[in-house]
């Protein structure tokens, strides 16, 4: 069998677009929040049906994944501006603006209709929600100033409230708990993403930093103050009834664990110590929800 060059070209081509569409997506990050996401599915739910479970998890890659896109749609230009991100499909061309949009739209609207279909309209509308806040209100604001955190914070933490409310269809403390506990946990988290990457964003133009300082004092005492909030926040599933006592006394652990690296933040103002937290910040979310859900079962 003979196969053309011409043949070849295209199956390359057809290739390299496949790989930057998924490239777009940011899976890596999409996959976070559908662990997020499920993390507040199973522990809403007394036995998982896994077909329903599989379903959620595709939809919240799905819905992220359109976020993602638009965020980039946005700052294609931006991008080409930071090392970091030059080398993007839309900065470099692999992809058209035409076709990116159009692979976020066909996302979003599958995710939304099984979101639907298979959950409720509260489980979309929120989804729906979080896709417009970070797409279309957050993007535009990291020009103007640390409020868009602020902003990024609610789409950032709806994953494990729209987790438990696809389950049960209710809302309520429980899931508020847990919007909660991400939502203060956004601040520290991107803030030292924030302050690590500081010089990058500056060439786009980002102010995401709380003090006008940048990376000064000013800024790791609000660092630390967001992280304290982790603390009351942790005991309120087991109050609540949610999980049992260990996880509780984990989610404290960790949570102090957490809150000492602020101070050493404070203490030394540096990169080194910035990306330490944010490394950290990368540890205790993940834990602290296992230890929930372990707890739970």
């Amino acid at each position: 069998m003979i196969v053309s060059d011409s043949s070849l070209s295209l199956g390359n081509k057809v290739n390299e677009k496949g790989r930057a569409l998924f490239e777009l997506l940011k899976f890596r990050l999409a996959a976070l929040v559908s662990f997020s996401g499920a993390f507040g599915y199973s522990l809403a739910v007394e036995k998982i049906d896994w077909l329903l479970f599989g379903l959620f998890c595709v939809a919240s890659i799905g819905i992220t994944g359109s976020a993602n896109i638009i965020n980039q749609i946005i700052e294609k230009d931006l991008d080409k501006l930071m090392k970091r991100t030059a080398n993007r499909p839309l900065p470099n061309g692999r992809v058209t603006v035409q076709e990116a949009a159009l692979w976020a739209f066909v996302l979003g609207l599958f995710s939304l209709f099984i979101f639907t279909y298979y959950f409720n309209i509260t489980t979309a509308l929120l989804a729906a929600l979080s896709l417009v806040l970070y797409g279309f209100v957050y993007t535009p604001l990291k020009r103007v100033g640390p409020i868009a955190v602020f902003v990024g914070a609610f789409p950032g933490a709806f994953p494990p409230m729209i987790g438990w409310i696809a389950a049960t269809n209710h809302f309520g403390l429980e899931p508020g708990i847990l919007f909660a506990i991400q939502f203060f946990w956004q601040f520290p988290h991107f803030w030292a993403i924030a302050w690590v990457l500081d010089e990058d964003y500056k060439r786009a133009g980002f102010k995401l930093l709380p003090s006008q300082g940048g990376k000064d004092l000013n800024t790791t005492i609000q660092i630390m103050i967001w992280t304290l909030f982790l603390l009351p926040f942790g005991w309120l599933p087991f109050k609540l009834g949610m999980t049992g006592i260990n996880s509780a006394f984990i989610a404290t652990l960790f949570g102090v664990l957490f809150l000492a690296q602020t101070f050493h933040l404070m203490r030394k103002c540096t990169d080194k110590t910035a990306l330490q937290l944010m490394f950290g910040s990368f540890i205790y979310l993940p834990i602290v929800q296992l230890a929930f859900l372990i707890d739970k079962i």
